[in-house]
């Protein structure tokens, strides 16, 4: 009979530590994934915009620029116009040098911790042409 009641109460411990573990896996796996888009530079008409203009992400996301008309674009952040006005961390989401070539493309992941808002940009050789965007980061 002990026999028994002791395999029982190690099953018993097992079953229970199994279920930690599973319920440990299920409180840490994320409840979304980082999604990425895409961004046009140069719209299908030929016209100096970003397509779209406007995009919502949520923080940890990625957007990805490409080249698709009338270049050379590059993407630059207006530090006046995002949450913050913070010039470093505008300067670390834009990318200054310019692109040339058909589908090269540049890409920013906004951080986890990224201040909900808008964030304003815009294409340095085509900025008073009103070449401009906007990134709204939800909380």
């Amino acid at each position: 009979m002990s026999l028994i009641t002791s395999v029982l109460r190690k099953v018993g411990l097992a079953m229970v530590a199994v279920a930690l573990l599973v319920s440990t896996f299920a409180v840490s796996v994320p409840t979304a994934m980082a999604e990425t888009y895409t961004v046009k530079m140069g719209a299908n008409n030929g016209m100096l915009q970003f397509e779209p203009a406007k995009l919502a992400i949520k923080p940890g996301d990625t957007v990805e620029w490409v080249i698709n008309k009338v270049p050379p674009h590059n993407v630059v952040f207006d530090d006046k116009a995002i949450p913050g006005q913070d010039k470093a961390f505008a300067k670390s989401l834009s990318h200054q040098q310019l692109l040339m070539g058909p589908s090269e493309k540049v890409s920013t992941t906004f951080p986890a911790d990224a201040a909900p808002g808008e964030y304003t940009y815009f294409c340095a050789p085509h900025r008073s042409a009103g070449m401009m965007g906007k990134i709204i980061v939800g909380g």
